[in-house]
């Protein structure tokens, strides 16, 4: 909620909140040439990732060409391909998109849906190593500790 607004669906929240309260900053303005790189790799991750990830995880019989992420090796590939040189998925840039894709290459590494690719290891470590990402884990932490969950 933010105000008279709901949004729903991680991806459309992180692209909300970003337009709305850091446009041109951690999202590209709409004539900017980064922005449609920025909105692929930030719907990608909901809509190939984890569909792929899934269906490999529990075995799902499919057909890759009617799939949307084909196999899911053409999946790794893509992920591989967007991490480039990095170090962010716009270069030098940190836009939303590292905070939804990588959000979720942080998942699946550490859930193990994901293999350990040097590629993807280094990206969720230069995200863990981002200062608002060490304090919203501290932040998560002490939830943790307060309400004594976990194992």
């Amino acid at each position: 909620m933010d105000g008279d607004v709901t949004v729903t669906e991680s991806a459309a929240i992180g692209i909300y909140l970003a337009d709305r309260y850091s446009y041109g900053e951690l999202a590209p303005k709409v004539d900017d040439p980064q922005r449609g790189t920025y909105l692929r790799w930030s719907f990608f991750a909901p809509s190939v990732i984890e569909p792929a990830c899934y269906a490999q995880t529990s075995k799902w019989d499919y057909k890759p060409g009617s799939a949307g992420w084909g196999t899911y090796e053409n999946m790794l590939a893509s992920v591989e391909e967007a991490i480039g040189e990095g170090p962010w998925l716009l270069g030098e840039r940190f836009s939303m998109a590292d905070v939804i894709f990588g959000g979720t290459v942080r998942y699946m590494l550490r859930f193990k849906m994901v293999e350990e690719r040097p590629a993807f290891v280094d990206y969720a470590a230069r995200l863990d190593a981002r200062p608002a990402s060490i304090a919203a884990a501290a932040k998560n932490n002490a939830v943790v500790q307060e309400r004594k969950l976990g194992g």
